[in-house]
């Protein structure tokens, strides 16, 4: 099975074509062309190779189209029609109290609109740079880039942040993780290992504490013998 990604920002007409390989040996291939389940027909053929035209319009064209040959074997070979996709940051964003987080979102189109969301709970709320704009700075330096900065961080401004893009076709998301850290947080570590270092020390001089004392203790017993 081969499978290939195809964006699409704006209705268009798509060909999609399934040709074998010229030293593929097969006697009477028969093609099939579906769309998720359903058959469709092809529109042009030749000796290797199978075409379909598509005509996207709206969000419903778009999905995945498959050409099976069977023979012997059956070979298939998918296109994936989807909008395209929102690129942010994997890995959660990690930063301290009265700092600033920067979020940015790319796509390989141009977006006609973009949004930012913070997570209320289990819903998400569209955040307003207008009413908001000691808090928060959304830029967009390109088409296909867009920026949120949120400034003078708190603890509550940890959690999920949502970046969305808006083409003719439809729109896509993509989900940032912020984590807030107090500004003790990187002295939390020093402070267990001074922590264990004092209590070692203390160990320690008890230790030797109560062996002076020992000493002591066995030297007047010492003392006491001799005069015996």
């Amino acid at each position: 099975s081969l499978e290939k990604n195809i964006s699409l920002a704006s209705p268009t007409k798509v060909e999609l074509t399934c040709k074998l390989d010229e030293n593929t040996n097969l006697k009477n291939p028969q093609v099939t062309w579906k769309k998720g389940s359903e058959t469709i027909s092809h529109t042009s053929k030749t000796k290797n190779s199978w075409t379909i035209q598509v005509t996207i319009s709206d969000r419903s064209q778009l999905g995945s189209y498959t050409c099976i040959v069977k023979d012997e074997k059956e070979i298939s070979a998918t296109f994936h029609l989807h909008v395209p996709k929102v690129e942010g940051r994997e890995k959660p964003i990690i930063t301290y109290e009265g700092d600033r987080a920067v979020m940015v979102c790319k796509t390989e189109h141009n977006s006609k609109a973009w949004t930012w969301y913070m997570t209320n709970g289990t819903e998400l709320v569209a955040i307003n740079k207008i009413l908001h704009a000691d808090k928060f700075q959304i830029k967009r330096p390109s088409a296909n880039v867009n920026r949120l900065e949120i400034l003078k961080l708190t603890k509550k401004d940890g959690g999920e942040y949502w970046c969305e893009a808006s083409f003719d076709l439809g729109s896509s998301k993509t989900r940032f993780e912020l984590r807030v850290l107090s500004i003790t947080a990187p002295l939390k570590p020093f402070i267990a290992v001074v922590a264990e270092v004092a209590i070692l020390v203390v160990t320690i001089v008890l230790y030797e504490v109560y062996s002076k004392k020992k000493g002591k203790g066995r030297e007047k017993e010492f003392d006491q013998i001799e005069q015996l």
